[in-house]
């Protein structure tokens, strides 16, 4: 008798591209930017034109607009393309995406928004260099299929937004007594103007830092006291 040589079927859940993340929730997906890998806070990713346009919240804003724009929409390309995309050539093409969307965003801003496009100067244009975009492009977007894709860029985008905005919230209002250029402390406030300064970026991202680094310690030890 001959024997019959019978190949088992697939898994299912086997990711189609190496190195695809495994299936999930897309609320895991877009809360996963937001919290466990933040750009900013977790990752450390994006931190020039965090501590370089953060010196007033008027500034975090127009560049969190043009992240979350560049981030979403390069993803939801580079996914829509990513069976086309050649691996030889998919860095370079990644680039060309991302740098065809920051020129859009850098042309509405100064075409809507002049005044915020000349305070930003020269870190719009810079947004094609960002690892936020360009990492989740090749980790994430170029694996999966759109919708993940854009929950994921979303999600990035609004954790990028809430750590960029609050560093700039926390800098204008020490350093200027204002939030969104509106007075909060009345006539007699001295502004700190070292924190609307250079090394006042730096000084805040810092207690952020030490801020997150007891946040982190302090949940080890509420998980370490529950485990038996």
């Amino acid at each position: 008798m001959t024997a019959i040589h019978v190949d088992a079927a697939p898994d299912a859940t086997e990711p189609i591209v190496p190195g695809a993340p495994p299936p999930q929730p897309l609320w895991l997906d877009f809360w996963r930017g937001i919290a466990e890998d933040n750009p900013v806070m977790i990752q450390m990713l994006g931190l020039c034109p965090s501590m370089a346009v953060s010196n007033s919240l008027e500034n975090g804003i127009g560049m969190s607009a043009a992240v979350i724009f560049v981030l979403v929409c390069s993803s939801l390309l580079v996914s829509l393309l990513r069976k086309v995309i050649p691996g030889e050539v998919r860095l370079a093409s990644y680039i060309l995406i991302i740098a065809t969307f920051v020129t859009i965003s850098d042309l509405v801003m100064q075409a809507y928004f002049p005044a915020l496009s000349k305070t930003l100067g020269p870190f719009v244009p810079l947004i094609v260099v960002n690892c936020i975009i360009l990492g989740r492009a090749e980790a994430f977007a170029g694996k999966v299929k759109p919708v993940r894709a854009v929950a994921d860029a979303f999600g990035m985008g609004v954790g990028f937004t809430l750590a960029l905005c609050t560093i700039a919230a926390f800098r204008e209002v020490v350093g200027n007594g204002t939030l969104l250029n509106h007075p909060l402390f009345g006539p007699n406030y001295e502004p700190w103007n070292f924190m609307i300064m250079p090394p006042g970026g730096f000084l805040t991202m810092g207690l952020m830092f030490l801020v997150m680094g007891w946040w982190g310690e302090r949940q080890k030890s509420k998980r370490a006291e529950v485990t038996p």
